[in-house]
């Protein structure tokens, strides 16, 4: 059965990016994230997804971050012929070649169009935490799934700015990868 997945790293103290909304922090703990035969948790997880959505703030890091307006290749690299969908309230760019669509409002119909469009396979929602927080909020966040570096921040993006309490939040799973802590969490109905 296909899931709805809010698949992110996080500092141990809570956060998905930092102050000035950079995930720099994320890429300082090297390559400790690969399986024995040299595959990232990321790549397994990938491979089971079907669409995925992300907030503007993430999309516009991700775009300057890898100079996607430079090199638009560079989003087909990292995520093929996957359709996505970028949550925003403003006009941005688009990487030439890409399946990205803009969207605002409401998750419900998104949330439909993606899982029509993933045609069985899982739907990940990238970040920021308060979009994954409006997938939970409508009842279609089946798991979260947390890489929790070995870094605090102190400040800057919530990984989940709401209150979901262990009456919503199973623990299904828990793994050591290097340096990270995986924790697979199965999420409830809303009450």
């Amino acid at each position: 059965m296909p899931k709805t997945q809010y698949y992110t790293a996080t500092s141990i103290d809570g956060y998905i990016a930092d102050e000035h909304n950079s995930l720099d922090w994320l890429f300082e703990t090297g390559d400790g994230r690969e399986d024995e035969q040299g595959t990232s948790p990321f790549a397994a997880f990938f491979a089971d997804v079907g669409a995925f959505a992300m907030g503007a703030t993430t999309y516009e890091w991700v775009h300057d971050h890898d100079k996607l307006g430079d090199h638009p290749q560079k989003w087909r690299e990292y995520y093929g012929d996957v359709p996505s969908w970028v949550f925003t309230h403003r006009r941005l760019p688009s990487p030439a070649g890409s399946t990205v669509n803009f969207v605002q409002g409401d998750v419900r119909p998104v949330h439909a169009a993606m899982t029509e469009a993933a045609a069985g396979r899982n739907i990940w929602i990238v970040g920021g935490g308060e979009l994954a927080a409006a997938f939970a909020d409508a009842g279609l966040l089946d798991e979260v799934i947390l890489g929790v570096a070995p870094v605090t921040l102190g400040a800057g993006a919530p990984l989940l700015p709401r209150r979901l309490t262990s009456a919503r939040l199973t623990l299904t799973g828990l793994e050591r990868r290097g340096p990270f802590a995986y924790l697979t969490y199965s999420v409830g109905a809303p009450h």
